[in-house]
């Protein structure tokens, strides 16, 4: 994750939004978008191939990530005991590095193979009190910038490699427009 910006408004009232307080206030340049689980890595499964050597022939591998964005939206203000909808846009912008990596898993060294880019972004117009199908209309962009294999490798910053990663260093603010922000959900 290299930027992100989630935003949903709800009428006049205000905001909120999912963000990385670090990111966004520039003490670091990216945050790990792992899995958390095979930490710093995607995943375990088809994003990784392990082979063991020393060997003396060549030898093929796929390798492959699928990153799908499933996003939940609350209807209501998210500080409010109140159900009523009041959602009137969602907007998200976010943009991932990633990067194809060997590792010697004795001496721990990394060799960056491809650093790939790409950017999402999203907006959307909501009335909640329209009929379920024509709640919601894109508003922005209606295609996506596909994925950028650079031709020249980018380093991995070191802080990407540590914890946290995305999910456990976001925090879900309220910014109303009148009032101080609030934090709804803490990292």
């Amino acid at each position: 994750c290299t930027h992100i910006e989630f935003y949903n408004t709800y009428s006049d009232l205000g905001m909120s939004s999912w963000e990385l307080p670090d990111l966004r206030e520039g003490r670091v340049k990216a945050i790990s978008d792992s899995d958390g689980v095979s930490y710093p890595w995607y995943g375990n499964t088809t994003e990784t191939v392990t082979l063991v050597g020393p060997t003396s022939k060549v030898s093929r591998f796929s390798v492959s990530m699928n990153d799908n964005f499933y996003p939940s939206v609350t209807w209501a203000i998210p500080v409010s005991d109140s159900n009523v909808p009041l959602l009137t846009r969602i907007k998200r912008d976010q943009s991932f590095t990633t990067w194809l990596v060997a590792m010697n898993m004795t001496t721990k060294e990394k060799i960056i193979l491809q650093t790939i880019k790409w950017r999402m972004r999203v907006e959307i117009e909501v009335d909640p009190m329209q009929l379920l199908g024509q709640r919601a209309r894109l508003v922005g962009r209606t295609q996506q910038e596909q994925p950028r294999i650079l031709s020249r490798m980018e380093p991995i910053p070191p802080n990407a490699l540590v914890k946290p990663n995305a999910n456990d260093a976001q925090v879900l603010m309220w910014r109303p427009k009148r009032g101080q922000p609030l934090v709804v959900i803490p990292p």
